[in-house]
């Protein structure tokens, strides 16, 4: 990226389908060849911002559960704007907790009304539907700094019926 304005909508859609396809490898974030959920955010933030803002600490699989802080949150807290996860865009940060009393772990990012790009255990990376169970989780919601351009919708309400 270039200059003071931040990545368009559209471009950040486009990198995150672009890593679909690309294998899961836990603290990973290298484009076709292995990323988790942070590694997408991470490899998408490094093609269209440039060198990522702070340097990822290892962490194991159930860092959050070891923690229990929100780690992830307050990460993306320091470099990314906050939004209302009922308000998100496409291009925008989601965060979502597995279940009730755990801080957030999981990262997707938006691509349209009802779908997001992940990376998840198991399976390479891929786009999902943001259905009831999906909504249910989602705690937090954040735009990459300077994003531009128009959404398209908004992607409804968290724990909401699809």
């Amino acid at each position: 990226m270039t200059g003071g304005a931040g990545p368009s909508r559209a471009a950040i859609v486009a990198e995150a389908r672009s890593w679909v396809g690309t294998p899961y490898r836990h603290q990973a974030s290298l484009k076709g060849v292995g990323c988790d959920c942070l590694g997408l955010v991470r490899g998408v933030w490094r093609a269209l911002i440039g060198p990522e803002p702070e340097t990822a600490p290892a962490y194991t699989p159930d860092w959050a559960e070891a923690g229990g802080t929100e780690t992830l949150a307050e990460a993306a807290a320091r470099h990314m704007t906050a939004v209302d996860p009922a308000d998100a865009l496409p291009g925008d940060v989601l965060l979502v907790r597995w279940r009730p009393g755990l801080p957030a772990k999981h990262a997707v990012i938006l691509i349209g009304p009802d779908r997001f790009v992940h990376a998840q255990d198991g399976a390479s990376v891929a786009e999902g539907h943001l259905g009831p169970w999906w909504r249910a989780r989602v705690t937090h919601g954040f735009a990459f700094p300077g994003v531009t351009g128009p959404g398209l919708e908004p992607a409804g309400e968290p724990g909401g019926a699809a």
